[in-house]
């Protein structure tokens, strides 16, 4: 496990030396809900970690990053710890727009944003905070679509968190995701909290077409494949990531890491973020 004091101290997954100018950092993290009254462990109070969280972003940026279980003000300190440059797209599940969030998270100085929506996933997904399936709260996916300014690439990323309590709800999810990123013209990436394990029915049915495990297709694993729910644990590996970054087969992945790092000893979040970079290609010499 890295293990680090502050915010000079977080060492960056990818070294600078060894990418690309074309690279492209892009990340997947469940933040974790907050939650302000005794917890346990200790280390899931917000008011602990959220510093941790803010002290890891900061220092180590990704260009894009889609977060899951964000709350509006969690949001907001996602937002600032990044940068100035950042900006993010997606808001609250809920009818209202709010609750819980799957915000997307970019350098605007990096992408220039197309165009974005948010869905539920449901039978009805331009209906929001509607539920289908057997999940009990609503699930919703952000598609945003980006065109890279290095490269003059454009890159569509769908951002998610698929249902805990009902497996029918994340196969159909999962099957709803796979149709969106089919639909997509142009390099798609499909990330999030799946909560579903290596081989599990829904990420047979994401990966069923143009879809590629990022991790897999990486021609650089810089650390293990850790089990990404930590559950604030010291790394392990035994039921596998239920967070997972799918790419366009035609996107070439040149790196991937398992984001272990902790602020005085502890995890910003009971889940692990995933990195990939991702080196693209376009009208850019």
């Amino acid at each position: 496990m890295t293990r680090t004091t502050g915010a000079s101290a977080v060492a960056r997954l990818f070294d600078p030396d060894e990418t690309h100018p074309h690279d492209l950092h892009v990340a997947t993290w469940n933040i974790r809900r907050r939650i302000d009254g005794p917890t346990w462990p200790p280390n899931d109070r917000w008011t602990v970690r959220g510093r941790r969280l803010a002290t890891v972003l900061h220092a180590d940026p990704p260009a894009l990053l889609g977060t899951q279980e964000a709350m509006p003000d969690q949001a907001d300190l996602v937002r600032a710890s990044l940068g100035t440059s950042y900006r993010f797209v997606g808001h609250g599940r809920n009818a209202d727009g709010h609750g819980e969030g799957c915000p997307i998270f970019f350098d605007s100085e990096r992408l220039e944003l197309m165009g974005h929506e948010q869905l539920a996933l449901s039978e009805t997904p331009e209906v929001a905070g509607s539920t289908s399936w057997g999940n009990p709260v609503p699930r919703v996916v952000v598609r945003a679509a980006f065109r890279d300014r290095v490269t003059g690439a454009d890159l569509t990323v769908l951002n998610t968190h698929l249902d805990v309590f009902s497996a029918r709800s994340r196969l159909r999810s999962a099957w709803q995701l796979h149709d969106l990123a089919n639909e997509t013209a142009g390099p798609v990436v499909v990330m999030g909290d799946m909560n579903a394990g290596p081989g599990a029915a829904p990420l047979s049915a994401l990966f069923s077409s143009r879809l590629v495990d990022a991790w897999h297709a990486a021609d650089v694993r810089t650390t293990p494949l850790w089990d990404t729910y930590g559950g604030y644990h010291p790394p392990r590996v035994r039921k596998g990531p239920i967070d997972w970054i799918a790419v366009d087969r035609s996107v070439r992945v040149s790196r991937a890491a398992v984001d272990t790092r902790t602020i005085d000893g502890a995890a910003p979040s009971d889940h692990l973020g995933i990195h990939v970079l991702l080196r693209l290609t376009g009208g850019a010499p």
